[in-house]
């Protein structure tokens, strides 16, 4: 989840102590991938593998070292972490700044939207797999490092024990997982101090491991040289452009690294990867490579293997730890994720929870959490092991990559005024690398690849189907409505009777007069002393300073318009709003005031607009959003809602 450092004290932090905390969200989930990527590549449980000798070990750490220093250390940190949208990362951020800078056509600036939110879609996906495969992979080395036994010599004996070792390890890890969804809505707060001595620990872990392994084989250093990743493709056939697919796990967690900039800030992330985290990811490739060459046998498992026996254990823990935290950050970001789509009018306004007082991007959202627990525990039950999860690993997040690279194209040329001849070729450089991977991570599609482009097609077709729905009942709302100034004037003429009080009508379209207002004076017969129309807009920026936070007009005696503006990771807070409203002139004390509500009923009709299914969905999701009342944290006992149907 998103925060500014500038809103939040993080500023008033050493940068020593930023760094270290970074190491806790950020880098959780690319510092784990240690644990499963060369296993996969040559482990010979993996469905995609190959015999790991000398030539190929080069390679494929050829690879992986390249991936690493290409993709992370050149596109993330260098390039997309400029793309800083007051503050915040992430893939909706990018693409609000590629579509804000755009002057051409709504037709493209539409493409560019549905690019961004196709790519916010695939991270659900990725916010399912990562804890499932995280814990699953740390978990494993019980097995794998012998901590649990070993396979009987009888074949039928070693079949029913590598069974039951197996329910062994996918019920702790149900365990462990059901036990990290139970416990969100203490919020990260409490926890996140100890996230990052923690992740420090395993990174220093992860260096030591490595280099005790590199100074018996200083040979793998020749795997700097990028021709021997080259030679690797241009010689391995079709197994050697499948194994990208593997390889590509190595960089799975880079994305986060910009999705959490609001965290911290580009700075300190920046210096926490150059000066501990990718020395330590380099040495401890290198370190496994080193361990393969000369113990090829050990390829089932190269990550535990490097540690000596007595090590083991506390390595299979700090591992538990370390993706468990990887799997936190995971999470706090879909919520973060979730928040910026309801802000945008993605998604349905949800049940969102605030866990700290201080840190208002701290959040808890009840329903994405059980929905993401049950379809972890979903995901170990129906894969099994890591490295059948992994098959499903890699799609999701190469295509949000690609995205990100195409989206910072736009923001480049039309917000800051790149030329073509700088940023076509950098995108090209950075695209056809990640072409490359997505291709091989494609031929994995029926082995589990396919689960998390369905998840973002679910969840894209929701977010596309709740936007279209919502301005198709706007529009309809919009055909049987005045604008304020002709009821004001309508209500001059031929004036009602007048009761003492404030009365505050909620419209989601400005400058109309509400629904709710129209029926009230139709049943009433009769209005307030004082009338607000109020208005709440979300901008296509992260927050919005208190200068910009709302706007009052007068529009006649006895009638306002109030309009607020709050930022994509702001939740909207009325009461704190009408206080503000004291600066201009009015003052309204929402505890007094009285809350005029419209709900609408949504009917599905023949009506153009969407296919019959999709408003059927619309309508479905429609129940599931929140309380405006609770959502806009209107005083309780103040609320009146007046229904109406709306056909679509």
């Amino acid at each position: 989840m998103s925060i500014q450092p500038e809103q939040h004290g993080l500023h008033k932090l050493s940068a020593t102590t930023l760094v270290i905390a970074a190491l806790g969200v950020v880098f959780g989930d690319i510092g784990t991938s240690p644990i499963y990527t060369l296993k996969e590549c040559f482990s010979p449980h993996s469905p995609h593998h190959i015999d790991p000798t000398h030539d190929h070990i080069l390679g494929v750490v050829s690879l992986v070292l390249w991936s690493l220093l290409l993709l992370v250390c050149v596109k993330y940190l260098i390039f997309i972490l400029r793309a800083d949208n007051k503050g915040e990362g992430g893939v909706l951020s990018l693409m609000a700044l590629a579509s804000h800078g755009m002057s051409e056509t709504l037709k493209r600036r539409a493409v560019i939207v549905l690019l961004g939110l196709f790519g916010a879609a695939l991270l659900f996906g990725d916010g399912i797999i990562t804890p499932a495969i995280s814990v699953l992979s740390a978990i494993e080395g019980l097995k794998d490092g012998g901590l649990l036994g070993t396979a009987p010599l009888d074949a039928l004996e070693a079949d029913a024990w590598n069974h039951q070792m197996q329910w062994l390890i996918m019920g702790i890890t149900m365990v462990i997982l059901i036990v990290l969804f139970s416990v969100q809505f203490l919020g990260t707060a409490k926890m996140g101090r100890f996230f990052g001595p923690i992740t420090g620990l395993w990174f220093i872990s992860l260096g030591a491991l490595g280099a005790s392994h590199l100074v018996k084989g200083p040979e793998i250093l020749a795997a700097f040289n990028p021709w021997h990743g080259w030679h690797f493709l241009m010689t391995g056939g079709h197994a050697g452009f499948v194994i990208l697919g593997s390889v590509f796990l190595a960089v799975t967690g880079g994305e986060a690294l910009y999705a959490d900039m609001g965290h911290f800030g580009a700075g300190p992330i920046r210096r926490g990867w150059f000066s501990l985290v990718f020395p330590a990811l380099g040495l401890n490739y290198l370190g496994q490579g080193a361990l393969l060459m000369h113990q090829p046998e050990v390829a089932h498992s190269p990550f535990f293997q490097m540690a000596p026996a007595w090590a083991i254990l506390p390595l299979v823990l700090l591992a538990t730890a370390a993706t468990v935290i990887a799997s936190q950050a995971l999470i706090t970001g879909t919520y973060s994720l979730t928040l910026s789509a309801v802000q945008l009018g993605y998604l349905p306004r949800l049940s969102i929870r605030h866990t700290s007082e201080h840190a208002r991007g701290q959040i808890y959202i009840p329903m994405v959490n059980w929905m993401l627990m049950l379809a972890c525990l979903a995901l170990v039950l129906a894969f099994r092991t890591s490295s059948n999860l992994a098959a499903a690993y890699g799609v999701a997040v190469t295509m949000t990559m690609l995205i990100t690279t195409i989206l910072f194209y736009f923001a480049a040329r039309h917000l800051w005024g790149w030329s073509v001849l700088k940023t076509l070729p950098l995108c090209l450089v950075f695209g056809t690398i990640e072409l490359a991977f997505l291709s091989a991570n494609l031929v994995k599609f029926f082995d589990g690849g396919w689960f998390p482009l369905a998840v973002g097609a679910v969840i894209f077709t929701v977010m596309t189907t709740w936007a279209t729905g919502r301005r198709l009942v706007r529009a309809s709302m919009e055909k049987s409505s005045l604008t304020q100034e002709m009821l004001c004037e309508s209500l001059k003429r031929r004036p009602p009777i007048s009761v003492p009080g404030t009365a505050i009508f909620m419209s989601s379209t400005g400058g109309r007069a509400p629904i709710a207002l129209l029926h009230s004076l139709k049943h009433y017969q009769a209005i307030h002393q004082r009338v607000i129309f109020m208005t709440l807009i979300t901008e296509d920026e992260p927050w919005v300073p208190p200068s910009r936070r709302v706007e009052v007009e007068s529009l006649d005696e006895g009638f306002w318009r109030v309009t607020g503006r709050f930022g994509f990771m702001q939740k909207p807070d009325v009461p704190r709003l009408l206080r503000q409203c004291a600066n201009h002139q009015l003052e309204v004390d929402p505890n007094k005031a009285t809350f005029f509500l419209g709900r609408e009923i949504i009917i599905p009709s023949a009506n153009p607009g969407m296919a019959r299914w999709r408003e059927h969905l619309f309508a479905f999701t429609s129940k599931l959003a929140q309380q405006p009342a609770t959502y806009f944290q209107i005083p309780i006992g103040r609320v009146i809602e007046l229904g109406q149907q709306v056909e679509i």
